[in-house]
């Protein structure tokens, strides 16, 4: 669980996925992991973990980006099964049980959220379809990833995948999530989308900014496994 200056809400997602990983009956873990936050949320973190030894909070000082905490947190984890769950309470960590369930059903290795799978309940701006819509049909052209979505904070992997990937990854902001599931396919796994129900409200206006971004560590992605073969070498 990734979280940066989430103090307001740290709190309430790591009781309410504590709750939900207990009722299900699982064996499980939840580790967070502070990026870099400036408003208490490390602190408030600890205090939650106090309560219960199945949390472990660690953290840096500098903010590093989402890609970067997920890999700084994976080093710590245990378990077969890993799952990825934003810190802001927009995704409901009673989808964790679902993915779990999906990923058997469906007998493949990875299970991604998406907000374009039909079945899905996300209310999004005109404006933020078009660009989801631009952007995977982008995704798809240069990595040949059949995935609709690749940018919803929920994502479940076996542990064998993260094992393989992380250490050739780069991107620790923006592409983050599309150089990983672009080495998983490369790799042989098979990934599913899966439908998810988002709880944000979406604002209608366009960070250019973000979405530059988003299309240079793309496209740099693209070079690095296209052109120099980045990810082939030993």
């Amino acid at each position: 669980m990734p979280a940066h200056n989430k103090a307001q809400n740290i709190s309430s997602a790591i009781e309410e996925t504590v709750t939900t990983l207990e009722d299900r009956g699982l064996e499980y873990e939840v580790i967070v992991v502070d990026d870099g936050s400036n408003d208490g949320t490390y602190e408030k973190a600890l205090s939650s973990a106090e309560e219960h030894e199945t949390v472990r909070v660690f953290g840096y000082k500098e903010h590093m980006g989402k890609g970067h905490a997920l890999r700084y947190g994976f080093q710590f984890a245990r378990g077969d099964l890993v799952v990825f769950l934003d810190a802001d309470s927009d995704l409901s960590p009673s989808h964790i049980p679902k993915f779990l369930d999906y990923m058997g059903e469906a007998k493949v290795e990875v299970v991604v959220g998406s907000k374009r799978h039909p079945l899905s309940k996300v209310d999004l701006p005109l404006s933020r379809r078009i660009l989801s819509k631009g952007y995977g049909l982008l995704v798809r052209i240069l990595f040949n990833l059949d995935i609709r979505d690749t940018q919803v904070g929920i994502k479940l992997f076996q542990r064998e995948i993260l094992e393989r990937v992380f250490p050739k990854v780069l991107v620790k902001r923006y592409a983050f999530d599309v150089e990983l599931l672009a080495n998983a396919t490369r790799l042989g796994y098979t990934i599913a989308e899966a439908p998810v129900e988002l709880e944000h409200h979406f604002s209608s206006e366009v960070n250019l900014r973000a979405i530059w971004h988003i299309f240079l560590d793309t496209m740099a992605v693209f070079y690095r496994m296209k052109i120099l073969h980045h990810y082939d070498r030993g």
